[in-house]
């Protein structure tokens, strides 16, 4: 399967940033019933979207309806190993969505709780970062 990254972008590497505050936006449910909240900050790769969304799926054998609400817009980058310093940035190794507290990363609906909060509880074992099971009462 294809790694998750933009098709353009206006430039091809962007600074590092920083990640601080809560999340200003996509901090509520808006498609399903249940959702899966971020309660720490970091960066999740495309991979690590892939891998939660797959487990997910997984137990959910075909049954309900996913959303994934993040995208790994931000490009990071990595020199090679053993390489001296200057010579300019390194080419893009992979990409990132940034996360902060708060962040709504996937919803699901047409499922009942308990197979909800076990499909999430799979995909919160993939992030690097905990995670907390939403539903619309909260």
């Amino acid at each position: 399967m294809a790694k998750l990254s933009p098709a353009k972008t206006k430039f091809r590497k962007v600074a590092k940033g920083r990640n601080r505050g809560d999340a200003k936006g996509g901090d509520a449910l808006s498609f399903g019933d249940f959702g899966m909240q971020a309660l720490a900050r970091g960066n999740m790769t495309s991979s690590q979207i892939e891998a939660a969304r797959v487990a997910i799926n997984r137990h959910l054998k075909r049954k309900g309806k996913l959303w994934v609400r993040v995208f790994p817009h931000k490009p990071v980058t990595k020199k090679p190993a053993e390489t001296r310093m200057g010579k300019g940035k390194g080419p893009v190794e992979y990409w990132v969505s940034v996360i902060k507290p708060g962040r709504v990363l996937f919803e699901l609906s047409g499922v009942s709780a308990t197979i909800a909060r076990e499909a999430m509880r799979l995909a919160d074992r993939k992030l690097p970062f905990r995670c907390r099971f939403v539903t619309h009462e909260e």
